[in-house]
């Protein structure tokens, strides 16, 4: 496929400043040391994040403490799996799944935002982020294997009901868990987290290649064209309307952990599964059919993956399903996430999960 398929005819190779800035960051010590884990329990680190006190109101001193957002390790499906939590351990549980090819960083600011009425947990899939996977335990790396390993994560932790908060690659993951018990389920949040075939966009060409002639030249192709410095920032920025907004620790973390030994091949099978997910659509809408589930569709309208008639494609299935546009790309947080965060915070009043005087609803 050829190179303008991409967008990227003008950024074919990764700059100088895309090489520096990767070289520095994966000098760093990338896999957090930790002791061997347990099989019960779970591993906290010695890093927390601490957040300061906040302004409620420009017209006002009063002030509140950001919840602070810890890190923890747990072994689950053989797997050393990574998460962020904050929140009241008593609260409602909000469950935020992550996409390609970051991890649960890109939940920073969200999380926060959440936490002061939500316990919230994001963790890092298999092959992304800082979640181990054993070379003995011979991970086989597709959506059906990421969502047993979240499954039993899920279960590790005694995670019995929680709403979802799906991005990219956690539609499928989340929707699998759906299907699999739609009782667990209090809410979908779906942030350009497609479950329709029309929600494709054109920027998929080439891995559509891929999955029709799985040859070792279009592998390549996906490998050279999307796995870069350069390839990642434009995922982020396109369809950004002031690409330097966009917090370069972002795309810059994501690159240099796609050049971990291995990693690349990891994210090319994962590309090569993903036509399995459009073969299970048919299924995530008939739970959407039949389960109801109250959902939140918000979507930057100018995602080049995935587009806005995949968000509109909810209501089909789901007729009182929210679909909201922000005038942004495939990583909305980057740029909306203060209305992101209000809607969510909005759509779980509206269905009856959250706090209210103290009272968990």
């Amino acid at each position: 496929m050829a190179t303008a398929d991409w967008k990227f005819s003008s950024i074919s190779h990764t700059s100088k400043e895309g090489v520096d800035i990767i070289s520095q960051v994966t000098r760093l010590n990338l896999t957090p040391a930790h002791s061997p884990v347990r099989r019960t329990g779970v591993q906290v680190f010695d890093m927390k994040t601490t957040m300061e006190p906040i302004r409620i109101s420009e017209d006002t001193d009063d002030t509140a403490l950001v919840p602070r957002t810890s890190i923890h390790r747990v072994e689950a499906d053989g797997v050393s799996v990574f998460y962020r939590e904050a929140g009241a351990a008593s609260a409602p549980l909000v469950l935020l799944l992550h996409g390609f090819p970051t991890s649960s960083f890109q939940y920073r600011e969200l999380i926060p935002r959440l936490a002061q009425r939500y316990r919230v947990i994001a963790p890092d899939l298999p092959g992304f982020g800082f979640t181990q996977v054993p070379a003995q335990r011979k991970y086989k790396y597709s959506f059906d294997a990421l969502a047993r390993t979240v499954l039993a994560f899920t279960e590790a932790l005694q995670l019995k009901r929680y709403a979802l908060y799906v991005f990219d690659y956690g539609a499928p993951t989340g929707f699998r868990l759906a299907i699999a018990d739609p009782e667990r389920i209090t809410a979908i949040v779906s942030q350009n987290g497609n479950a329709y075939e029309e929600g494709l966009g054109d920027a998929w060409g080439p891995i559509r290649k891929y999955w029709a002639v799985p040859t070792a030249g279009n592998r390549e192709v996906l490998r050279e064209k999307i796995l870069t410095f350069e390839g990642t920032r434009w995922q982020y920025t396109e369809g950004v309307a002031d690409p330097d907004s966009v917090a370069p620790e972002s795309y810059t973390l994501d690159a240099a952990l796609l050049e971990r030994p291995g990693n690349k091949d990891i994210q090319l099978d994962l590309f090569l599964d993903y036509a399995n997910n459009v073969t299970l659509y048919a299924r995530f809408q008939e739970y959407f059919r039949k389960s109801k589930p109250p959902l939140l569709a918000i979507w930057g309208k100018n995602d080049p993956f995935f587009i806005p008639p995949g968000a509109e494609a909810f209501r089909k299935d789901l007729p009182n399903a929210e679909v909201q546009f922000l005038d942004t790309g495939h990583f909305a947080l980057e740029t909306h996430i203060d209305e992101i965060a209000e809607a969510i915070n909005k759509f779980f009043d509206a269905n009856g999960i959250g706090r209210r005087n103290g009272v968990i609803f």
